[in-house]
């Protein structure tokens, strides 16, 4: 009688782990690679001597002049976009809306979110560029001259106001679920106990929004700081954002430093990293909330 200990055991094939496998030679030839590749870069001079020169530069007067409007830009988004999608989101589900209407505003959610690039430029100068449709209806219907106000869409806040076409679908996106989490018996415990909605959503509803909200506001944060297209297409060189610099830097014109041109990528890559681990922090938290 041999004993069942002894049998050589079968190997089975980890089908999870290969499943898996596309995913990881992609983030390795498409991430982490080129990332450190820019780390080497960004050290190096012309010549491939180690240098901490391209570092240095990042703090000449242009470049911080860049990442400040850059983080302004993305601040003043991040915060407008995320108050607002927070209110159209309660509104439709906390309002309790018909199911087709939230479905059809989901739906523009999702396709407006990823509707960015020169499109989006376009868009918002045939619609309120100097002589865009809204601009003139303005002008001519309404006597409001949006220009002579100092209204300009090539500025600070037309910037901002564009990146509010995907911020906002954005938000709603991400705080769905977490507003869907309030569950209806904690509002009429609260009426039970004599609050009325405005003391439920101070003590109760916000507090348990806060972190995903918080986590959200990180990741608009990011997801602002990381465009290129919409900026470049709709103000060219007129606001110098830090993207916009770098790709002076790097598309081989007379301002062509390709060491510079890695520095300011490193140190988008440091500030984009905080904002999302920022919010992988506030999810966690807010998962444990949801629980």
């Amino acid at each position: 009688m041999t004993d069942s200990t002894s049998r050589p055991t079968r190997r089975r094939i980890p089908w999870d782990y290969l499943a898996v496998a596309p995913f990881v030679i992609f983030a390795v030839m498409f991430l982490f690679m080129p990332t450190l590749s820019l780390i080497g870069t960004a050290f190096t001079d012309r010549a491939g001597n180690f240098t901490f020169d391209n570092i240095g530069g990042l703090f000449t007067d242009q470049i911080l002049a860049a990442y400040s409007i850059s983080i302004r830009v993305s601040g003043a988004s991040a915060i407008l976009g995320a108050l607002i999608g927070l209110a159209i989101t309660l509104a439709i589900i906390r309002g309790r809306l018909p199911a087709p209407l939230r479905s059809a505003v989901m739906t523009f959610s999702g396709v407006a979110s990823n509707f960015a690039g020169v499109p989006l430029a376009f868009a918002f100068i045939a619609t309120l560029g100097r002589i865009g449709l809204v601009t003139i209806v303005l002008r001519d219907v309404f006597h409001l001259d949006l220009y002579r106000a100092g209204f300009s869409l090539f500025s600070f806040w037309g910037l901002t106001l564009t990146y509010l076409y995907f911020q906002i679908p954005l938000m709603m996106l991400t705080i769905a679920p977490a507003v869907d989490g309030l569950k209806k018996e904690w509002s009429e415990a609260a009426q039970m106990l004599g609050a009325n909605q405005w003391q439920f959503w101070r003590y109760v509803g916000l507090p348990i929004l806060w972190p995903s909200f918080l986590g959200t506001l990180s990741l608009l944060f990011a997801n602002a700081f990381g465009a290129i297209a919409t900026a470049w297409a709709l103000t060219g060189s007129n606001l110098n954002i830090v993207t916009v610099l770098l790709y002076n830097q790097i598309r081989g014109d007379a301002l062509q430093n390709p060491g510079l041109g890695a520095a300011l990528a490193l140190g988008m890559i440091v500030i984009t990293s905080l904002a999302n681990v920022i919010y992988l922090i506030v999810a966690k938290r807010a998962e444990r909330w949801m629980k």
